[in-house]
């Protein structure tokens, strides 16, 4: 059984920049993404990882996110910058076993991690 384990959530400033982690625990795993999800609202992913480092970004947050991965540590990152209020979210990394197509569901993915909140004001 793989295990995520997300940090970097936190307040920011509108404007500000997160760094957010996952690292995972347990097998080699193919594509890995973030997920968030705000209340109210369904949960949206909003970029994507694969193996090879082929990345994938909604609308939403092209240009200002980026995913990138560290295959040695298992760990995954989503860089955000220019944040705004729109973004806070509570941010869910998830793992796939294998390469998934954009735009993913929810389902493609069968690992997940507990999530981080990121709150952003304005």
């Amino acid at each position: 059984q793989v295990q995520l384990v997300e940090s970097g959530g936190g307040l920011v400033q509108a404007g500000g920049s997160l760094r957010l982690s996952c690292v995972a625990s347990g097998r080699t795993l193919s594509t890995m993404a973030w997920f968030r999800q705000s209340p109210g609202k369904e949960r949206e992913c909003v970029a994507t990882i694969r193996w090879n480092g082929a990345s994938t970004y909604s609308d939403s947050v092209k240009g200002r996110f980026t995913i990138s991965r560290d295959n040695a540590k298992n760990t995954v990152y989503l860089q955000m910058n220019s944040l705004k209020p729109e973004d806070a979210a509570v941010y869910y990394c998830a793992a796939a076993r294998r390469a998934v197509e954009w735009p993913p569901a929810e389902s493609d993915f069968g690992s997940w991690g507990q999530g981080t909140q990121v709150t952003v004001s304005s």
